[in-house]
């Protein structure tokens, strides 16, 4: 079915609002998925606060236009769906990389992290990155390991202080 003009300036304006806000993309090819493939990819996308497109590859280059995604254009043809990752930059690699195992039609083409383009290869790389909370917390866990390092340092001769003098107390009791 085609859309008529209003209608591509609509689909337009949407994903130019998407990437705009987005931190990540990717362009897989979907060639081959079922209805009901595509249904459980975006309602698994829902969950992860993922965005998931499929756009005419010429919308989807003037939607890009303008914004840190515009390096993928080359990339864009055959059919291809976009995946937009806002919060978490590896949100969508994660949904990709999970969803390209149970089915291999759906194939990772091109990734845009920070305006830069990265080949297919990488999506790995990025599925790997952890989320904001997991990144939170191994900062804070090197910033506690000095201190925590520290106490047991301290602790440490007072605990051998124990253990020598429990083993003298058990030396001396007549057994």
């Amino acid at each position: 079915m085609s859309l008529n003009f209003t209608q591509k300036q609509t689909v337009v304006s949407e994903v130019n609002e998407i990437a705009v806000n987005a931190q990540t993309a990717i362009a897989a090819e979907y060639n081959g998925l079922t209805v009901e493939q595509m249904t459980e990819l975006r309602s698994k996308a829902r969950g992860d606060g993922v965005t998931v497109r499929v756009v005419k590859n010429t919308l989807a280059k003037r939607a890009l236009e303008g914004t840190t995604f515009e390096c993928l254009n080359d990339s864009l043809s055959g059919p291809l769906l976009l995946v937009f990752s806002g919060d978490d930059p590896g949100a969508g690699a994660r949904l990709v990389q999970a969803f390209a195992k149970e089915n291999e039609k759906l194939v990772t083409r091109a990734l845009v992290v920070s305006g830069v383009l990265r080949p297919a290869e990488d999506l790995d790389l990025l599925a790997k990155m952890p989320t904001l909370d997991g990144a939170r917390s191994m900062f804070l866990s090197v910033l506690q390991s000095p201190q925590t390092n520290l106490v047991r340092v301290l602790a440490a001769p007072s605990g051998q202080f124990v253990f020598v003098l429990s083993a003298y107390v058990s030396k001396q009791s007549p057994a």
